[in-house]
């Protein structure tokens, strides 16, 4: 099991960034979060079969056709408190 906290960079706000990764998350059978922060980024916790991350990891580098992601970064985090994978509100 791996638990990753990701902040995605570039153009990711207004292109349905969040919904297509929720998408991702839930269809890898993922838990945590995703949401949109008020300087641009997208930041999510992904947590999971290690595979399953990974995969996410890669497909985050391209994201939704609108998307232009510039850079990712992760570190290593806590697993969420609740299963399931859900878009949370901006902050």
């Amino acid at each position: 099991m791996s638990t990753l906290r990701l902040v995605i960079s570039g153009r990711v706000q207004g292109v349905g960034y969040r919904a297509w990764m929720a998408d991702q998350a839930q269809a890898l059978g993922l838990s945590g979060w995703v949401r949109n922060r008020s300087d641009g980024t997208v930041e999510a916790l992904v947590a999971g079969d290690d595979d399953a991350v990974a995969e996410l990891l890669r497909a985050s580098r391209l994201g939704p056709r609108l998307a232009v992601v510039t850079e990712i970064v992760e570190e290593l985090a806590e697993p969420p408190e609740l299963p399931g994978f859900r878009s949370l509100p901006t902050i």
